[in-house]
């Protein structure tokens, strides 16, 4: 597990999401969900590399579904990007970490960081 992951709930989305000061991944999941496991490496790797200068954190949609359900989230995982509070981009199934990495670089070379 990764110490650069924030692990976000209902409670806390806000806070930690819609009000960051810098760009957010966020990696809407459950224990029991297969492809969300295959990600899951990908994912705590791009929290250590981006430390920083991306936030990266997990809803465990399981445990906090206001949060996905009010997003129109249907299938896991989803990852949604996040810039000043907006919704930036939006991924549904399991992509290779290349793929997330180019997005996440594509946003931040349209940041301040």
């Amino acid at each position: 597990m990764s110490d650069n992951i924030v692990y976000v709930t209902d409670a806390t989305y806000e806070q930690e999401v819609i009000k960051s000061d810098k760009p957010v991944l966020v990696d809407f999941w459950a224990p029991w969900c297969g492809p969300c496991r295959m990600v899951a490496p990908a994912v705590e790797e791009l929290a250590d590399e981006y430390a920083g200068k991306f936030k990266v954190t997990k809803v465990n949609t399981d445990e906090n579904p206001r949060i996905p359900n009010s997003l129109g989230i249907r299938g896991i995982p989803t990852m949604i990007f996040y810039v000043d509070g907006e919704e930036a981009e939006r991924i549904v199934g399991v992509r290779p970490k290349a793929e997330l990495k180019r997005k996440i670089d594509a946003i931040l070379a349209t940041v301040e960081v």
